[in-house]
């Protein structure tokens, strides 16, 4: 696994496409500690990303880093920044989705759902239009919340389903993954309390490759 910055506290990596974030054999924190070259290295997940999804993930090396990471993750000072390439051209090239959360265990899907209830949750997310190519739109997204599917269950509901997405409703296309990558984290250092930015720029593949006028002009527009 690619990784992009280590020191004693913390490391980020590029997780691809199809590995589970979740500490288990060939999950994301045992390829880390393969990188590393040490079998017994303390390796923890801080943030989770669908098996599915690729792209930029922290991950803690001691027991007091993932405390300190994780009270950022839940007091929202942990910013996670996505892109991800939507079936249909969005109508505003700005918004807000807010919608209310089901999560059907038996589907192991998220459903959006109208009606109040324990188990529905709140799901705020803010997205960007970046351009629309041949139906389909590069879309730039800040999570507020962070529930399971939310990007994909939100824009699925909405009528824009990510491309590859079968799950939720896509067409089928052939990718490895879906159409969602993690593209920017920043925190503050757990011991240093330094901010800290990392960002990458997904695959050139299809469908990204499509916005590759975009990727070459500048990466920090995104």
């Amino acid at each position: 696994m690619e990784l992009i910055y280590q020191d004693n506290r913390i490391c980020v990596g590029l997780k691809p496409p199809g590995v589970v974030s979740v500490d288990e054999p060939g999950g994301v924190p045992d390829l880390v500690r393969q990188t590393l070259g040490d079998p017994k290295a303390c390796v923890r997940t801080v943030h989770r990303l669908d098996q599915v999804v690729g792209g930029v993930m922290v991950l803690a090396r001691s027991r007091l880093a993932d405390q300190i990471l994780s009270k950022q993750v839940q007091d929202r000072s942990f910013h996670k920044v996505y892109l991800a390439v939507v079936e249909g051209v969005l109508p505003a090239p700005q918004g807000t989705f807010r919608d209310l959360l089901l999560r059907d265990k038996a589907q192991r899907k998220t459903l959006l759902t109208n009606q109040p209830g324990k188990e529905a949750k709140e799901a705020i997310l803010n997205y960007e239009l970046l351009q629309s190519v041949g139906g389909n739109s590069l879309v730039r997204i800040e999570l507020v919340t962070g529930r399971t599917h939310q990007i994909r269950a939100q824009f699925s509901g909405h009528g824009f389903p990510l491309v590859g997405d079968k799950k939720y409703g896509a067409a089928p296309f052939p990718m490895s993954g879906i159409a969602l990558w993690s593209h920017k984290v920043s925190f503050r250092h757990p011991q240093t309390e330094a901010p800290m930015v990392f960002s990458a720029l997904p695959p050139c593949t299809p469908p990204w490759q499509a916005f590759n006028q975009l990727w070459t002009e500048s990466e920090t527009a995104l």
